[in-house]
């Protein structure tokens, strides 16, 4: 985030850094929670609604994004690119965040 912040700065000025690093973050959620993973471990196929012609699954991750430590399970496909997010936990410590992960909550 502090290279984001630091580049916008740069371009937009000293002021609007780190707000448009906020918009960057909410429109860009799933690749960035993806990106800042430490961890993942597959739970599974995700069945999808529609009939989509990409096989996709589902990983839990844990890791560390804007400060906060989270575990999240997102849909990923064969090729490790992320389509989506299905929950999203946060914790203050990572101990808290790794035990969720360990435990699958």
């Amino acid at each position: 985030m502090a290279a984001l912040i630091s580049g916008l700065e740069i371009e937009f000025g000293r002021n609007v850094g780190e707000a448009l690093a906020q918009r960057f973050l909410e429109a860009e959620e799933v690749d960035f929670h993806w990106d800042a993973r430490l961890q993942e471990r597959w739970i599974g196929t995700y069945e999808s609604l529609d009939d989509s012609e990409i096989e996709l699954d589902r990983v839990a991750i844990f890791g560390r994004l804007d400060g906060e430590w989270f575990v999240a399970v997102m849909i990923v496909d064969g090729d490790g690119n992320a389509h989506g997010m299905m929950g999203k936990r946060t914790f203050a410590r990572p101990r808290e965040a790794r035990t969720a992960f360990a435990q699958g909550r």
